[in-house]
């Protein structure tokens, strides 16, 4: 394996040393590298694949901008100077791709990058639903529970969107320099008025002059696009089929061609432009303009169209190069709004919530129906224990929702849903989500969480199963620390089917040794089969994990406290209440932990008149109104569970009334307190 890693070293060396003495060589792109590493282009670029996951001119150009940052960090050079030696064509596309790599501009290098305030490491962000520090520190602080709708945004913000923007199409279409290569034909005049014919060649025209001043785009000219029709009469554009136009994009080298009419539609004149794949003849986008029928209103008609045009064509770009978000349930149609998107998954991706807000916030200035940063936000409020904000959030865009498609409709009916009513109307609008994509293995994930939390474990193993499946078609990558681990393993465990636990451990392992919950679980296993000496062993690495997780006491004992609450096996339950005791006595200040332990004492039915003391304190202790409501909540319950119903029906009546929001887990209790006095 080893030597293996060698070779591919050597080989990555050998390509980058090619490019670095070719810098300055503008045209010196994939042919030519293949050329000189005596390498066929197609085992190059399948080699390079295979070791970088990245094409060959990805490759370049990040050889490329590394060497520019090399060079601007020396302050030898200015940012156009460097843009030249380094081989690209012009200092602006230079600023928008080192842009586009490292997250701030060449100027801010030469400037001061402590200064920078736009992420960097975009192209590391993580892809999956794996939690970062402070979501970890979230769910070991918290019974599952109180923060899950937190909880499980977070898990639920990354991956469960709906695949709306298809950016594959880009794969093989980008020149070597990084642009796409567009032909523009005639339009066709269909409206049966010869007045129009003119503007056959004037929207092509226009769109010509207007898409080149992007410049990530390389259009073809107007001359050598119509010299190669084979119709060169006005009268006659109407004959061009896009077979034609596909040939003549193919012998000017253009990626794709726009292909567009003009019609009346009544009193209104209308253009319509395909965006067509020169090769597969695949219309990739189809897009439409009206506007009054008069010749004057045609210059905004082409503004409109070479706008629409311009906004696919970068946004699918952008979603191409950050394929981490290419699952969108509610695409924007600006691309600004995308960047700022993209800027606020970085922090969010590292746990930095506050910054990730900025960035949504300022998505959401420019396009104000986005859904992805509205939903996003409401996480990681959430993940900030900024619960107040975060059901602002998820209420705000819940009366947004019918401005919607019905996959971001779904979604947020989901979030309202989870919060504020019964949980099997949660599960409907997750079924309606899997019913659009029956390949979502997050939607799948979602059920088998929402089955968990109510006790249904029969119900939540296949969809646990299923989920991870998906996972497994997707890659290993997929797999590391995986939450379906730890809740399929839980499931099994509390239907006795320890056999299954096992083997599913044995497969976490290779790819989430160092997961604190899949070792839990473990733990928890081997006590319940008496195996204490494995269990000791697990508990060792557990501790291990958890401090290189910088987990202080506290947080341990509550780990440990949760392992043999796990255990279903009355001797366990005296050191589980030991553990919550001391992780208390660590943190006297730790609301969470009285809440959790709170509930520890309401499930076993142990101790019960602690928990008023125990909720009175977090009361006065509370950071929010949401928490304290739920703190009065949960000293509503125990009261109930003691047997003090009017006592119970009294505190959770005033809970429910006063709370600022009408959470379904605070009206489930009233609910059945009220039933019980009735009875009495």
């Amino acid at each position: 394996m080893a030597e293996a890693n060698i070779t591919d070293q050597i080989f990555i060396n050998k390509l980058t040393e090619i490019i670095l003495a070719n810098l300055g060589n503008e045209k010196f792109g994939v042919k030519e590298l293949a050329q000189e590493s005596g390498m066929s282009l197609y085992r190059m670029s399948r080699k390079l694949h295979s070791i970088k996951k990245k094409t060959v001119n990805q490759f370049i150009r990040e050889v490329r901008l590394q060497k520019a940052l090399e060079m601007l960090k020396n302050e030898e050079y200015t940012g156009s100077e460097v843009a030249y030696k380094t081989g690209f064509g012009s200092p602006a596309y230079f600023s928008k791709c080192f842009h586009d790599f490292f997250g701030y501009t060449p100027g801010e290098v030469r400037g001061n990058d402590s200064n920078n305030t736009e992420p960097d490491n975009l192209t590391q962000i993580p892809t999956q639903n794996r939690p970062g520090k402070s979501i970890w520190k979230t769910y070991f602080l918290t019974f599952p529970g109180i923060l899950i709708p937190a909880l499980i945004l977070v898990t639920a913000g990354l991956l469960i969107y709906k695949k709306i923007y298809r950016s594959d199409w880009i794969d093989n279409l980008v020149s070597p320099d990084g642009r796409l290569s567009i032909a523009v034909m005639p339009f066709q005049n269909l409206t049966n008025d010869t007045i129009w014919n003119i503007w056959q060649e004037a929207i092509q025209q226009n769109l010509i002059s207007s898409l080149s001043n992007n410049e990530e785009l390389k259009i073809r000219q107007k001359e050598s696009i119509n010299n190669l029709l084979p119709e060169k009469d006005l009268t006659k554009y109407t004959s061009i089929s896009p077979s034609v136009a596909s040939s003549v994009s193919q012998k000017l080298e253009a990626d794709i061609f726009i292909y567009g009419n003009i019609q009346v539609a009544g009193p209104l004149i209308n253009v319509t432009a395909q965006l067509i794949n020169t090769k597969t003849k695949e219309v990739l986008k189809s897009f439409e303009v009206n506007g009054s029928y008069d010749e004057k209103i045609i210059f905004e008609i082409t503004d409109s169209l070479r706008k629409k045009v311009t906004d696919f064509l970068l946004i699918s770009k952008m979603i191409k190069n950050y394929p981490y978000i290419t699952h969108l349930a509610a695409p924007t149609n600006s691309p600004e709004a995308l960047r700022y998107y993209i800027y606020g998954s970085a922090p969010f991706g590292k746990g930095d919530n506050l910054t990730a807000i900025s960035w949504y916030l300022k998505a959401l200035a420019v396009d104000s129906n986005y859904f992805d940063p509205m939903f996003m936000i409401s996480s990681a409020y959430g993940n900030q224990g900024m619960i107040e904000q975060d059901l602002q959030w998820v209420l705000k865009y819940y009366k947004k929702k019918d401005q919607w498609s019905i996959v971001p409709q779904l979604w947020a009916s989901w979030a309202y849903a989870f919060n504020f009513e019964p949980p099997e109307e949660a599960i409907r609008c997750l079924r309606q989500l899997h019913q659009i994509d029956d390949q979502s293995p997050d939607v799948l994930y979602l059920l088998g969480w929402s089955y968990k939390g109510m006790k249904q474990y029969d119900k939540a193993i296949p969809e646990f199963e299923k989920s991870l499946e998906i996972y497994r078609k997707w890659g290993k990558e997929f797999l590391k620390d995986n939450w379906n681990y730890s809740n399929l393993g839980t499931s099994y465990h509390m239907t006795g089917q320890y056999k299954k636990e096992r083997k599913l451990y044995k497969e976490a392992e290779k790819y989430s040794h160092s997961d604190p919950f899949v070792i839990a679980n473990r733990i928890v296993l081997s006590l319940s089969e008496k195996d204490t000496v494995t269990a000791n062993r697990y508990i060792d690495r557990l501790i291990s994990v958890l401090k290189d997780k910088s987990a202080n006491e506290a947080e341990i004992a509550g780990s440990l406290a949760r392992i043999y609450f796990g255990v279903n096996d009355p001797g366990y339950q005296d050191k589980a209440e030991k553990y919550y005791w001391k992780a208390i006595s660590l943190e006297p200040k730790n609301t969470s932990r009285m809440n959790t332990f709170a509930n520890y004492l309401i499930e076993n039915n142990r101790n019960l008149d602690e928990v008023s003391e125990l909720m009175d304190r977090a009361m006065e202790l509370a950071k929010n109104k949401v928490d304290y409501y739920n703190y009065s909540d949960m000293k509503g319950w125990s009261l109930y569970k003691q047997g003090k119903n009017q006592e119970a029906l009294d505190i959770l009546q005033n809970t429910w009334d006063s709370a600022p929001f009408k959470l379904y887990s605070i009206y489930s209790h009233l609910e059945e307190v009220e039933k019980a006095v009735e009875r009495q």
